[in-house]
């Protein structure tokens, strides 16, 4: 009995697409890969941003004249410890001061970010408003 040619794939065929399969798979994954990290890289620079803004934030609502100097400390945040370093310094203009808060783990050397303030002389509570609404009066009555 005599057959005509047989249709299919020869052995060396199917192990070159394999290869080619497998060497798509393994960019896919390392593409995946990559992209965990990064959202968890963003994720923990996010974090750092909030507690570095906490910071500044706490020195504002102090409302007094900061001074020139450097402190540190640790917070609790979303489960993880963190590491926190503020330095107060002047600006060359009367009565502002510029804070840079560095953030980092605890369990890591590195600073993951750092977020610049500033702070003027506290003010008399209200008064802002006052100016505001006076100018808003002015510009009301010259139309």
């Amino acid at each position: 009995m005599t057959s005509g040619p047989t249709r299919g794939f020869t052995l060396i065929e199917v192990m070159v697409a394999l290869v080619i399969a497998a060497l798509g798979l393994a960019a896919v994954a390392a593409s995946v890969s990559q992209m965990v990290d990064a959202g968890y890289a963003m994720r923990q620079r996010t974090y750092a941003s909030w507690i570095a803004q906490n910071k500044i934030a706490e020195l504002r609502l102090a409302n007094v004249v900061p001074e020139v100097s450097e402190t540190s400390g640790e917070t609790d945040y979303v489960g993880r410890e963190w590491l926190w370093r503020a330095t107060i310094s002047e600006t060359g203009v009367d009565n502002l001061y510029r804070v840079d808060v560095r953030v980092g783990l605890r369990d890591g050397d590195e600073n993951i970010r750092t977020v610049t303030g500033f702070i003027g002389e506290p003010g008399v509570p209200g008064q802002s408003n006052l100016v505001w609404v006076r100018n808003s009066l002015a510009v009301g009555e010259a139309e």
